[in-house]
């Protein structure tokens, strides 16, 4: 018997431990008899046996399951020898995290460990929940972003295994952070466990980075394209014949601005498409914390906001295309034409470009060498999880950069702020400046800029002038975040649009007269094109606030409707996508 696997009576084999998952308020929530007696109207009650799996790791993640009876574990790696338990669930509670809602494909393997009974609820009755019991919508969301939160902190779900030193690596682990997908990396220089999985799937060092996807699929060096469609999580292609047909409304970016102006397009009856290159989100996508977001005292996280808006969207019939890289535009009489790195061709009748901004690089010398490695653009749980423990220094002056700052100091020993101006009053918000001169662990450098890095493989310190000193001092530090404004992404647009001397989009009455094409008189926040308009981070003089931005995205979707009224082209009131291409 010293051989003998142990586990819990009713356990399956091939599940070992127990919940990995601490417990924490919201994150297995019991439901009401009413609750209950809601959900059953959205689903059908099924008997369960024990040993009964339930769903299956690698399958698409989209059953919603309640308990009604017995018990269930849902378990990483089921079967084999390192398999572990990550919940267990008992009568009246509901299983499932935030994938339910994206679409993406599950890494664990639900299996009952007791005779009981289930309810199933389909993905689309999920949505009509979501959609039609406000109570019941709050209590499972909440649920959901708090169990992928903690995923997210385990390291359950894929592996990642690559060196740090290695672009390719980098970029992967941008990917994962920016579409919040639960992982965990192996660092080939520091992790033994990464040459053990090399060993176990005969993979060679030329062959990195690895991603292990559910079901042991090996994805080697895959673009962030193949990754995503692994997972799930890239959206919707459309085929040859399908790309002849003329939507109402294209958006391209999946930020705020463009998630609010695809929501509000195809909740009015358009035929909408949103177009996103990397991440729904965007950069409000990867903030910890937007505590001046009205309606929400307590804040709300970037990770919330757009699981709530992609619901939204998906919810009114929004096509999301995933992955999606605009390359050109091109134009005739009421139609717009937009070719995409992979090789699709979008076609409407109007356009909403939001495709934002990203951030400014510092001129250092080595920069390059420590991106990724001590130098990011981004302050999320990876980056969080890098520099535990550690000292860090975030330059920029702006609300991107104090929230990074205040989201930081949960797990760095101090945080140093360096701004060039004297204060941060100019470009702050007050809210922020009163919780950063409060917290113990966070100092500001006003007038204060960062001259050099220093380490050999990874960032070990930087030096800071003073504008009153006369040499840089050394100041020892694991990361370096960097926050100091932004460029906008508009050079696939080749210059077709008026622009303003950085690149930004000229939007209304900033178009110069000598850039209106057909004569016509720009809208507030229409281009120099008639019917393409720009939104967000990427239109000169925006207000770079998430309110804004999804003011801004709703907005635009009525001035499209005055655009097609101003045009003579019907309003869409009734579908029109079958439309004759112009």
């Amino acid at each position: 018997m010293a051989n003998e696997e142990r586990r819990p009576p009713g356990r399956p084999p091939g599940a070992v431990g127990g919940s990995t998952m601490a417990e924490e308020p919201g994150l297995r929530p019991k439901l009401s008899g009413a609750q209950l007696e809601v959900l059953g109207r959205y689903g059908t009650q099924e008997e369960i046996s024990q040993g009964e799996v339930l769903f299956s790791e690698g399958g698409a993640n989209g059953d919603f399951l309640v308990v009604l009876g017995g018990t269930v574990d849902v378990i990483e790696r089921f079967g084999r020898e390192c398999a572990a338990v990550v919940m267990s669930y008992g009568p009246s509670e509901f299983m499932g995290e935030l994938g339910l809602v994206t679409g993406q494909r599950t890494y664990f393997t639900g299996v009952a460990t007791s005779a009981g009974s289930v309810l199933r609820i389909r993905s689309p009755d999920l949505r009509d929940i979501l959609d039609e019991e406000p109570a019941l919508s709050e209590l499972i969301l909440r649920a959901f972003l708090l169990r992928r939160t903690r995923l997210r902190v385990q390291g359950s779900g894929l592996t990642l295994v690559g060196s740090r030193f290695d672009p390719e690596t980098r970029r992967l682990l941008g990917v994962l952070a920016r579409n919040r997908v639960s992982s965990r990396w192996l660092e080939l220089e520091s992790a033994p466990e990464a040459e053990a999985i090399l060993q176990r799937f005969g993979v060679h060092h030329d062959e990195l980075p690895l991603v292990v996807a559910p079901n042991d699929v090996l994805l080697r060096k895959p673009s962030n394209r193949e990754l995503l469609e692994a997972l799930g999580l890239a959206g919707e292609h459309h085929s040859a014949e399908e790309e002849g047909e003329v939507c109402d409304l294209l958006v391209i970016g999946g930020g705020p601005a463009g998630l609010a102006a695809a929501v509000y397009g195809a909740s009015e009856g358009m035929a909408t498409t949103l177009a996103e290159e990397s991440a729904l989100g965007g950069q409000a996508g990867t903030s910890s914390r937007i505590e001046n977001y009205l309606g929400f005292p307590a804040g709300l996280s970037g990770d919330e906001l757009t699981a709530r808006a992609a619901l939204q969207a998906r919810k009114f019939g929004v096509r999301m295309k995933g992955v999606a890289s605009a390359a050109a535009l091109t134009s005739s009489e009421d139609v717009h034409q937009v070719r995409f790195e992979d090789g699709e061709v979008v076609r409407a009748r109007a356009v909403i470009i939001a495709t934002g901004a990203h951030y400014n690089r510092l001129p250092l010398e080595g920069l390059e060498r420590f991106e990724g490695v001590g130098v990011y653009y981004a302050a999320t749980l990876m980056e969080a999880q890098a520099c535990a423990g550690g000292s860090v220094v975030i330059v920029g002056g702006g609300n991107s950069a104090g929230q990074a700052a205040l989201y930081l100091t949960r797990s760095a020993s101090r945080v140093h702020l360096v701004v060039r101006r004297e204060n941060l009053a100019e470009t702050m918000s007050r809210y922020l400046i009163d919780q950063i001169e409060k917290h113990p662990n966070l100092t500001v450098h006003s007038k204060t800029e960062v001259t050099g890095l220093l380490g050999e493989d990874r960032l070990t310190g930087v030096t800071l002038r003073n504008g009153s000193e006369a040499a840089p001092s050394p100041l020892e530090v694991c990361g370096l975040f960097v926050f100091i404004g932004a460029a906008p992404c508009t050079a696939w647009l080749a210059g077709q649009l008026a622009e303003d001397k950085n690149g930004f989009l000229l939007t209304g009455d900033d178009v110069p007269p000598a850039s209106v094409e057909t004569g016509h008189e720009p809208l507030l926040l229409e281009t120099s094109r008639p019917g393409i308009f720009c939104v967000g981070d990427a239109r000169s003089r925006s207000v770079k606030r998430v309110a804004a931005a999804i003011g801004e995205g709703s907005m635009a979707v009525r001035l499209v409707f005055d655009r097609f009224q101003a045009a003579g082209l019907s309003t869409p009131s009734l579908p029109v996508s079958t439309a004759t291409p112009a």
